[in-house]
């Protein structure tokens, strides 16, 4: 995926409904083109219902969402995905599908409906597989694979999709703690190759180390937003969270590191 021209995001007056309750509440949010950006908040702060917003999956009651000129709620979904790729958090499914051919759905948008995948996609489908992980569990049926080794397999699809805009929900969610490092580094890589990318994060300490920018939420609303270090304080914290913390220096890399202290 090289040679993509970057385009930044930028949506607001996000207004999403559930059951007559207000879940997402105004949101005016940005991520700059080529960069990495966490959506952190404590649990309930609506960031995966913002997220499936921002992606078209659920449409909201009100507000804009663009990627560079192009209006992405106002595309069709099939356009919006050769832009747009959007992974779930614990996304399930009951179908007996390889992981190979879950991966290769994410070239979908790109075939036309009855068209054979051709050599270029095989080509992609494996890179994409291999990026993440699991090319020795392609012949896997995805049910019977961890809820991690799932995950790999659902990114893989996203970044098979070549989209220029990924939006990530929890995008290290049951994985250990190398894997976690491996999918953070291969979204700094993405970045790097011109993908602007969004993932929701519980973990502030991959905020604080990997992301360029936070978009911080409680109770349905941006409440900070920004350049990670200047935002993702600990007064920041303190508020959002109910904790202290203490942000330190790595010794090794000098990456910012987080300890946590309950009030």
């Amino acid at each position: 995926m090289t040679g993509l021209d970057s385009q930044g995001l930028s949506a607001h007056g996000i207004e999403v409904r559930a059951g007559g309750e207000l879940i997402v509440d105004g949101v005016d949010c940005t991520v700059a083109p080529g960069t990495l950006a966490a959506l952190i908040g404590p649990n309930g702060a609506g960031k995966s219902t913002l997220l499936r917003a921002l992606s078209g999956v659920e449409l909201p009651q009100a507000g804009t969402v663009r990627f560079g000129d192009d209006d992405l709620l106002g595309m069709p979904r099939r356009q919006r995905a050769r832009l747009a790729a959007f992974v779930e958090q614990d996304a399930a499914t009951e179908l007996a599908l390889t992981a190979r051919a879950v991966v290769a759905l994410g070239r979908v948008p790109h075939q036309s409906l009855w068209e054979a995948e051709d050599a270029a996609s095989r080509s992609i489908v494996d890179d994409a597989l291999a990026a993440v992980g699991m090319s020795a569990f392609a012949a896997r049926d995805i049910t019977t694979l961890s809820g991690g080794e799932r995950q790999r397999v659902l990114l893989a699809k996203a970044i098979a999709q070549q989209a220029s805009l990924l939006l990530l929900d929890e995008p290290t969610n049951h994985l250990d703690i190398r894997a976690q490092l491996s999918t953070i580094a291969l979204l700094r890589e993405l970045t790097g190759q011109g993908v602007t990318v969004l993932a929701a994060l519980h973990d502030l300490g991959l905020a604080a180390a990997w992301c360029d920018s936070v978009i911080v939420v409680a109770q349905g609303r941006v409440v900070a937003a920004g350049p990670t270090a200047q935002t993702l304080t600990p007064e920041l914290i303190r508020e959002v969270y109910g904790v202290d913390a203490s942000l330190l220096a790595d010794p090794v890399s000098g990456r910012p590191v987080i300890a946590f202290r309950p009030l």
